[in-house]
């Protein structure tokens, strides 16, 4: 296994992770890691279980982000992460995966194929060693890296105690950006996204709702 390991005092490692107070001293990096530093970079997260809606919400909103050569940055897990990299990888763009164990233990399971095509065509990261088994707690600490990849955090949907509200504190914390996205009352999947708006979170209709805060920071 080829990979490489970066450290907190490296050129190649990401200036925008390097802003936020709890930066990861060490990664381990497999793929193109010219991608750390990239820009325009956005976090795309949410549930494990998306409603019928979620696929059709990620081509409205993640789809021209990608086509206008955006990097998506999730964590590989099922559901809302796993749709995020596959559709930067349809269009052969870019995407980081940022993993809550060691490579030699993916997780879920069924997403080594995926693993395997983000290694090939983007990048993978890691803070655990190699032969870290990935446990319960690493998750909430790699959300802080997922979001401090990006200049924001869309959630596509949340239920109304979902992990994915931690990556938004976090993203919150580290000063970033947080969309929402809409959906139906009737299902609880839409529940967090709702209450995050609520709490002050931009609500998304369509991607242009997140180029329009770009555009300002990319020509300062």
């Amino acid at each position: 296994m080829n990979y490489k390991i970066i450290t907190i005092v490296d050129e190649s490692y990401p200036p925008m992770l390097n802003t936020i107070k709890d930066a990861p001293l060490v990664l381990y990096a497999l793929g193109d890691i010219s991608l750390l530093s990239y820009n325009p970079a956005i976090s795309v997260i949410g549930t494990r279980n998306p409603s019928s809606e979620a696929a059709q919400k990620i081509d409205l909103v993640v789809k021209p982000l990608v086509k206008k050569q955006w990097l998506i940055v999730s964590g590989m897990a099922k559901g809302i992460d796993s749709l995020a990299h596959k559709i930067a990888l349809s269009y052969k763009q870019k995407t980081i995966a940022v993993l809550g164990g060691g490579f030699m233990h993916v997780y879920p399971k069924q997403n080594m194929s995926l693993f395997k095509q983000i290694v090939k065509h983007g990048l993978v990261l890691s803070e655990y060693a190699p032969d870290v088994r990935p446990v319960k707690y690493h998750f909430p600490e790699r959300n802080r890296i997922i979001s401090g990849l990006g200049f924001g955090t869309l959630v596509i949907e949340a239920t109304e105690r979902s992990g994915t509200l931690i990556t938004v504190d976090q993203a919150l914390d580290q000063g970033r950006e947080v969309y929402a996205v809409p959906g139906s009352l009737a299902h609880p999947q839409t529940k967090g996204c709702h209450q995050m708006i609520q709490d002050g979170a931009k609500l998304v209709h369509n991607a242009q709702d997140i180029l329009e805060d770009w555009m300002p920071i990319q020509n300062e």
